[in-house]
C-alpha cells in the first residue's frame, strides 16, 4: 500500500526520473485490488438497484480518472528505468503487439548505473 500512496502523493505527475520494477508492480497490484473491490461493490449495488448503481458507477469512474495521470507518469518512469524513452508508450496504439512490447519492457531489470534519465533507484 505504501508504494501506491507514494505514487499518488509524492510522484502524482512526475514524468521524469526512474521507477523500479517493485514500485511499478506494487502500484498495479493495489490498483487491481481496488478495482476488484469496486467491481464487487458495484455488483452488489446492482442487485439492490436504483440510485445505488449510479453512485457506485460514479465512484468507479472517479477512481479511474484519479489514476490516469499517475499511471502514465509511472509507466514513463518505468520505461526510463530500462533506458527507453517515454514515447514508447505510443506503441500501445498497435493492438495486442504494443501491449506485449510494453509488458516486456516493464518486466526488464533496471539499466545498471546512471542513465540519461537519472540515477539508478536501486542505488547500483
Amino acid at each position: 500500500m505504501n508504494w501506491f500512496l507514494d505514487v499518488m502523493k509524492n510522484k502524482y505527475a512526475t514524468f521524469t526520473g526512474r521507477a523500479r520494477r517493485k514500485e511499478f508492480w506494487m502500484y498495479f497490484l493495489v490498483v487491481a485490488i481496488i478495482e476488484i473491490a469496486l467491481s464487487i461493490i458495484l455488483s452488489i449495488l446492482g442487485l439492490i438497484g436504483g440510485v445505488f448503481v449510479i453512485i457506485g458507477s460514479f465512484i468507479t469512474v472517479l477512481f479511474g480518472l484519479a489514476i490516469i495521470i499517475p499511471t502514465l507518469a509511472l509507466w514513463m518512469r518505468r520505461l526510463h528505468d530500462t533506458g527507453k524513452s517515454g514515447w514508447w508508450l505510443l506503441i500501445n496504439i498497435i493492438p495486442v503487439v504494443g501491449s506485449i512490447v510494453l509488458l516486456i519492457f516493464a518486466l526488464l531489470d533496471s539499466q545498471p548505473g546512471d542513465n540519461k534519465y537519472g540515477p539508478n533507484p536501486k542505488g547500483m
